[in-house]
């Protein structure tokens, strides 16, 4: 079973999960390029989630291990998306994929509808631009504190989870020391910065892991239709601030709140649907023969391996047939 974590994360969010899994299941959680322990080479942001399911594929022909051919995929959030990417690439090679809190199939930022249609043809209001750049200042500066809205801890606690969980003290520093090895370097974390003439401002560059998030770039609707198709399984927390149709980092659902100045109106720029776009995606694949299951979990924000383990944990029993 491999355990694909996502943006501002590493593999040590899912150790707990890990060490849950039954004596004789093999858990593999890489870390992602720009991530963690893992080399900080550049991210192809116009491949959209492939440099990182390639990376995946790669490692997994590497390791040799019995069933590591074919893996049951667990993917959170951003790795959600990498874990659909390497369905769609290699369809045979999946024996079933966990999505957590996952990206929507059309990236983040810029979509108006559950079709993925963009806002603007630049896709405007997505990509490294739209990051606060005080939390890459948070991040150069190594801040471990929590005065800062833009600092890991503070960014964790206000939106990783819904308030007011929290988890022991000894893991959130560990946590916290987690992000803060995310890497800023050229080509990393976010990306550059492209102008837009389109509100608000900026667009999609062509490196990094922001503009790879874009849907300029990613557009996963294909997994509806992979042969063969593995049981899939959605869960997410009813209380997502992140991935949701009203996500507090979409800047049209920011605006519509007048917390964005300049906004166009919802005709020309609506929050992005990021939960029924998932859901039309999957229900497509569902219409095409697949199945799925979507496990909403009340009272629990974007980080529901971390805020309801035990609920996660059946899910994972149930995808590796020990129901």
């Amino acid at each position: 079973m491999v355990f694909i974590h996502g943006n501002l994360s590493t593999s040590r969010f899912w150790e707990e999960t890990l060490l849950a899994l039954p004596a004789d299941v093999r858990g593999i959680a890489p870390d992602l390029r720009g991530f963690g322990r893992t080399e900080a080479k550049p991210i192809d942001a116009t491949r959209g989630m492939r440099d990182f399911a390639d990376d995946l594929h790669a490692l997994l022909e590497e390791t040799g291990l019995p069933g590591a051919g074919r893996p049951h995929l667990v993917g959170w959030s951003t790795g959600g998306g990498v874990a659909m990417q390497y369905a769609i690439d290699h369809p045979k090679q999946v024996a079933s994929l966990t999505l957590v809190a996952p990206l929507s199939p059309f990236g983040f930022g810029g979509t108006r509808d559950e079709a993925g249609t963009p806002c603007w043809p630049d896709y405007a209001g997505s990509g490294a631009g739209t990051v606060a750049p005080e939390i890459g200042k948070r991040l150069l500066a190594h801040d471990t504190g929590d005065e800062s809205d833009f600092s890991p801890r503070r960014i964790m606690n206000s939106f990783y989870f819904k308030p007011p969980f929290r988890v022991a003290p000894e893991r959130e520093d560990l946590y916290v020391d987690e992000i803060l090895m995310t890497s800023t370097a050229p080509g990393c974390y976010p990306g550059d910065v492209v102008t837009s003439p389109n509100w608000p401002g900026v667009g999609p560059g062509k490196l990094g892991i922001n503009n790879a998030l874009s849907p300029a770039y990613v557009n996963l609707s294909a997994f509806a239709k992979i042969d063969p198709q593995p049981p899939v399984y959605w869960i997410r927390g009813a209380d997502d601030q992140v991935v949701s149709d009203t996500s507090s980092f979409d800047l049209g659902y920011l605006a519509k709140q007048g917390m964005v100045p300049g906004w166009p109106g919802e005709e020309a720029y609506p929050p992005q649907p990021m939960i029924r776009q998932t859901r039309a995606m999957l229900d497509a694949y569902r219409a095409a023969g697949g199945t799925y299951r979507e496990i909403v979990l009340p009272n629990v924000g974007h980080s529901p391996p971390l805020e309801a383990p035990e609920a996660v944990r059946a899910v994972l029993l149930e995808a590796l047939g020990r129901k």
